[in-house]
């Protein structure tokens, strides 16, 4: 897989959604600084404005990076070797092992083993039903709710299946960030 083309319309509308992301977070972050109100964040002077833009884009790049690694090794739960992963970063196999050095799990189970799925705070496990034919899941959300909620019938006919409805329960039983 190679690096996906980025067009300018989609680069002007990235940048100003991330900009749009941006602003709250600085705007919170500078008024914790200053003891100032957030809408007054911009009224100071411009170095030490342009100053809490740059850490809050540290803080934003930090998240990234994390996001990133979760990523990765998420793609190296499901089989993606080091150089699909480099390919999709743009950079060598050898870069890719360098950049994500625990995105793969060389003590991973084989495929008809069960496995442990840890995204957004929460962790789902993977089971081979042979009785059934396919794959079931059952996960504890970083909310505390467990599932599948309703019909624990479910078997999904792949690995992978399974794993997304685990993913997708997972996503949507994240902690709240009060």
């Amino acid at each position: 897989m190679t690096s996906p083309e980025i067009t300018d319309a989609e680069l002007s509308a990235l940048n100003a959604a991330l900009c749009d992301a941006l602003n709250p977070l600085a705007s919170a972050m500078r008024a914790r600084a200053t003891g100032l109100p957030e809408d007054r964040m911009w009224d100071a002077d411009p170095v030490e404005v342009s100053l809490s833009v740059l850490s809050t884009w540290k803080v934003v790049d930090a998240q990234v990076k994390r996001l990133t690694a979760i990523a990765a090794k998420t793609a190296g739960s499901y089989g993606a070797s080091y150089e699909q992963m480099g390919g999709a970063w743009g950079i060598t196999r050898q870069g890719a092992r360098k950049k994500w050095p625990e995105a793969m799990d060389r003590s991973a189970p084989a495929e008809g083993e069960a496995s442990i799925i840890e995204l957004f705070g929460g962790t789902a496990e993977l089971t081979r039903d042979a009785s059934a034919g396919g794959w079931r899941w059952t996960g504890r959300g970083a909310d505390g709710t467990c599932g599948p909620e309703s019909d624990s019938a479910t078997c999904h006919a792949t690995k992978e299946e399974a794993a997304a409805h685990a993913g997708a329960f997972l996503r949507d039983h994240v902690a709240d960030s009060d």
